[in-house]
């Protein structure tokens, strides 16, 4: 992986706390005023390279990748090139704008773009969704509300419990999302009502995008697991609190999840992150033989929430970190696809809310509010026990070591009325 050496430095201009180093080099897709046609790209500081230029110049000439996988308004087809190739091409990337190098600087009118004056887009076209409940601490929180004498199931140590979600609503960052409309019974009441969701929250998450696919009937190991996800990406997913409540049992999420979810528009590739491998949290009892596996498969990375309301103030609420997570990426995909589930390139998994040990480092406002009894302060005054209509949410994240900071950018969204 030569894109990681920390001694990198690029030719373009990078602000020490830019989450867009050499050394990160994520891939996303976008387009620009003069030109509206999707295509692939990366980031460099603040700005986004157009690799469908640079191929053009045959500047990756080598790598013989056709024109129409950077052309391209997703992802799917660049990633299921494999590993190999998505590998090189990033080291060569890297090679192009180190500054030690000068066959590109030339150019770099062609393909470099200011990255306020670009549009990022969804990076990969979903074709299915699982959202995972992973957190122990988040787990524990949620069940000591609901069901204090036990709040973990008794499954809950020894599968990653998960449901397939709605991949139609996943939305890239900057999209504005409408408050749900759905049935939710009041305290008290004999008969459910319906009205929009007073309850609206935010999860924290991390979410690992498929690159290869696999046929049905196979099962992906969790020493295998790795060559299958492309990268990760930072993902919020919306949840309606009320709605959730009253829909939940006998069959889990529904109209409470399915309305939006929010992911950054870069996927961080595992090789950008290997860096922040951590210890894995202990696992008592230990699992299945089919969920056990060797080496770090936990990264430490930083993730905060902020809060801006429609006058833009701004708070942040939640301070956690990925490395809080008891079951991790490859377990989960094993799990996942054990029973012989097939997975593409562009599906998608997410982590589950992310929450610490500490209430600064919950991550949803049922927590941090603790069921809205513990109302959060913002700067102009106003209090949130949940989300208003006119809030963004922002989720940030990123990892830092050897002095290299890799960086995930933003997932925000602003909550709208409904529709």
């Amino acid at each position: 992986m030569k894109a990681n050496d920390p001694t990198r430095k690029s030719w373009v201009e990078v602000a020490k706390d830019s989450d867009f180093p050499i050394q990160n080099l994520p891939f996303g897709v976008f387009r620009t005023a003069s030109n509206p046609s999707p295509r692939v790209c990366t980031a460099i500081g603040d700005n986004v390279v157009d690799l469908a230029v640079m191929n053009y110049l045959d500047l990756f000439e080598e790598l013989e990748i056709d024109n129409e996988v950077f052309n391209n308004p997703y992802l799917n087809q660049l990633m299921a090139l494999g590993k190999t190739k998505t590998r090189a091409l990033r080291d060569r990337i890297a090679d192009l704008l180190d500054e030690r190098n000068d066959e590109a600087k030339d150019l770099a009118w062609h393909f470099l773009h200011p990255m306020d004056k670009v549009e990022m887009l969804m990076p990969v076209q979903v074709g299915d969704y699982t959202d995972f409940y992973s957190s122990l601490d988040h787990a524990t929180n949620v069940g000591s509300m609901f069901r204090p004498d036990n709040p973990l199931l008794p499954n809950w140590k020894h599968i990653p419990v998960g449901y397939h979600g709605r991949a139609s609503s996943i939305v890239v960052s900057g999209t504005p999302i409408h408050r749900p409309m759905g049935q939710t019974m009041p305290d008290g009441a004999e008969r459910p009502v319906f009205g929009p969701s007073r309850l609206l929250d935010f999860e924290l998450e991390m979410g690992f995008v498929i690159g290869q696919p696999t046929k049905m009937g196979q099962r992906i190991t969790t020493a295998e697991a790795e060559d299958y996800i492309f990268g990760v990406v930072l993902f919020n997913d919306w949840s309606a609190r009320d709605i959730q409540k009253w829909e939940y049992v006998p069959l889990g999420p529904f109209l409470a999840k399915n309305f939006a979810s929010t992911i950054s528009p870069w996927i961080i590739t595992l090789d950008a992150i290997d860096p922040f491998r951590t210890d894995n949290p202990k696992q008592d009892p230990e699992p299945l033989d089919y969920l056990k596996f060797d080496g770090k498969k936990t990264y430490d990375i930083s993730l905060e929430v902020a809060i801006r309301t429609e006058a833009g103030a701004e708070a942040t609420v939640c301070r956690s970190n990925f490395k809080h997570m008891y079951w991790n990426m490859c377990q989960q995909l094993a799990h996942h696809t054990v029973g012989g589930c097939n997975v593409n390139p562009g599906d998608m998994c997410a982590s589950g809310t992310i929450s610490g040990p500490e209430p600064g480092s919950y991550g949803s406002m049922l927590e941090i509010t603790w069921r809205g009894t513990k109302p959060v302060k913002m700067p102009d005054g106003t209090e949130r026990k949940f989300i208003n209509d006119g809030d963004t949410v922002i989720l940030r994240g990123w990892g830092e070591k050897n002095g290299v900071r890799i960086g995930f950018g933003e997932a925000a969204g602003k909550v709208l009325p409904p529709l």
